[in-house]
């Protein structure tokens, strides 16, 4: 069996300062090292620059193969009359290396379709970002025993549009919506139910694929739980909301990814 490297992404939402980028930054440094997981930093993009200053500033040997610098979400558009957005070719110049895609705040907050996250993750594709694909099934939906139709469909747009090679070497990350923020974690089982079922759903495409591809579990994760979570089979490491933005707890998370 491939040996999936652990991965722990940080995403910072809409939170912190110029200071606090830059601070979180180099406090997750002083502990990090060549075995940790590699740590994927998602902070607003205002504040992209700032991390990656403190990025280049830090004389870290072990750095560029552990610390990533990852995007919460891009354009589908390369360039244009398009007001406000970020282009996938701008985030690679910014020094990204990762966006976040399909998280479920952009579905309900800002009307993105799963035509729409289709689109960005080719876009991301295009300019070699490494997407980090969320999904994942609302409460009414898990309810109703529909959770792995949810995976499957958000899986076969994907494909529909963009192909099955196009998820080698991309990330995808099981957020079920009823655990986001909630403080209602999903139990291990319930996670490797479905992280299992997304492996296998992307193995009959391509083994290849499924087995390399890493699988997060995101919400509500915390010191508490994670090493349960972490521990499952097909659970490669968390994607994680405000704990990241607590560099002792992220930092404790980073470790047992690791140890698990």
């Amino acid at each position: 069996m491939t040996q999936r490297r652990p991965m722990v992404a940080g995403n910072w939402k809409m939170n912190g300062d110029a200071n606090l980028a830059s601070a979180l930054f180099v406090e997750f440094t002083k502990q990090l090292s060549a075995e940790s997981p590699e740590v994927v930093l998602c902070p607003p993009t205002i504040y992209l620059g700032s991390v990656k200053q403190a990025f280049d500033a830090s004389e870290l040997d072990f750095k560029s193969s552990v610390i990533k610098l990852g995007a919460q979400s891009v354009s589908e558009y390369d360039k244009g009359a398009y007001t406000g957005e970020i282009s996938a070719s701008m985030l690679k110049d910014s020094g990204c290396q990762y966006v976040i895609i399909g998280h479920s705040e952009r579905r309900n907050h800002f009307g993105e379709t799963s035509d729409v996250i289709a689109e960005k993750f080719a876009a991301a594709k295009e300019k070699g970002l490494i997407p980090i694909l969320c999904m994942g099934e609302s409460a009414e939906e898990r309810g109703a025993n529909q959770t792995f139709n949810v995976i499957s469909n958000e899986i076969d747009t994907i494909i529909a549009r963009n192909g099955i090679n196009a998820f080698d070497k991309a990330v995808i990350a099981y957020e079920p919506l009823w655990a986001i923020g909630t403080g209602n974690s999903a139990t291990p089982e319930q996670a490797q139910e479905v992280h299992g079922f997304i492996r296998k759903r992307l193995l009959e495409g391509s083994p290849s694929i499924g087995e390399n591809i890493r699988i997060l579990y995101g919400g509500s994760v915390t010191p508490s739980n994670a090493a349960d979570l972490f521990a499952q089979p097909d659970v490669d490491g968390g994607l994680i909301g405000g704990v990241s933005l607590k560099p002792t707890d992220f930092l404790s998370l980073c470790t047992i990814a690791m140890s698990v």
